[in-house]
């Protein structure tokens, strides 16, 4: 039996970057989580010690703290673009370089009902996430967000199931759907704005959920996808993950109080995972495009 060594890549996983712009008295702030990997020639590293090849992690590390203030942050997909041209173009061994990043949002902060130049607070709706891959086969860009929790108390139902004789679950047409989204969607070009085009992705899905009658968290995320896809065309692939987070009356009749879906214990798990992909039809090939490293994005 001979043993081979299969798919590798190394780099540095979650470098905490914060760049401030003090280009004037109003500062701005893009604060990141970047993993950076590298993927070429690297076998003689792993079956012999022999890094003659390898760019060590540390200077992938000092390498994204620098584009930082070299290349700036003007949205996380290009800042991740040019981190991995430079890996793949510029440093002869590596063919392949991936960069994930997740970008935490700050807004400014209020004083005196006006928004202060240098104060911020946190901002925490969602992670946004890109994940950039450049490589012989071209380049590919993910945007994305996650932990988007979203709930709205009506306008969802689950009925007509399939039963067996383990299904206690009772058919409901009024119900809490509340879920924390995880979408990605892949760019068909690198000519975007891609501020832009997040911001609005964003209000898409949004939309969707709040407004479709759903009958089934399923066909949400069906609708979901459908209505950013029609919108973008230069988004050709979306892959959509949603935990339910499941929210059931509380029997308050044990205590002769009448709860009409007013009350509700808020179940952490068991969870229902609903996840789909809606791709374009003539959408070109993905190649390592989703092949993720650290997992960040």
């Amino acid at each position: 039996m001979a043993i081979i060594l299969g798919d590798n890549q190394y780099g540095k996983a979650e470098s905490r970057i914060v760049r401030i712009y003090r280009d004037g008295p109003r500062h701005e702030i893009r604060d990141l989580n970047v993993t950076t990997a590298l993927r070429g020639p690297f076998a003689p590293a792993y079956l012999t010690g022999d890094q003659s090849n390898v760019l060590p992690t540390d200077t992938q590390k000092n390498t994204a703290y620098a584009f930082a203030k070299s290349k700036g942050v003007e949205s996380i997909e290009q800042y991740g673009l040019e981190l991995a041209r430079h890996f793949v173009h510029d440093v002869t061994p590596v063919e392949g370089a991936r960069i994930e990043i997740e970008e935490f949002a700050w807004e400014r902060a209020v004083v005196d009902g006006e928004g202060h130049d240098h104060t911020f607070l946190r901002k925490g709706q969602e992670v946004r996430t890109a994940a950039i891959t450049v490589d012989a086969t071209g380049e590919y860009v993910i945007g994305g967000l996650k932990d988007l929790t979203v709930l709205k108390s009506t306008g969802s139902e689950f009925a007509g199931f399939l039963e067996d004789e383990y299904t206690t679950l009772a058919e409901t047409h009024d119900r809490v759907m509340a879920t924390s989204l995880d979408v990605k969607w892949r760019f068909g070009t690198t000519d975007v704005a891609w501020d832009e085009v997040y911001a609005d992705v964003k209000k898409l899905l949004v939309k969707e959920f709040a407004t479709l009658q759903s009958l089934a968290l399923q066909q949400t995320l069906w609708h979901m996808g459908t209505a950013v896809l029609e919108a973008h065309p230069e988004i050709v692939e979306i892959k959509l993950k949603a935990p339910n987070k499941h929210h059931f009356d509380y029997d308050l009749g044990r205590f002769g109080i009448e709860n009409n879906g007013e009350v509700y214990w808020a179940a952490d798990r068991a969870y229902g995972l609903i996840e789909a992909t809606l791709v374009q039809d003539d959408a070109p090939p993905a190649h390592d495009a989703w092949k993720f490293s650290a997992g960040l994005a």
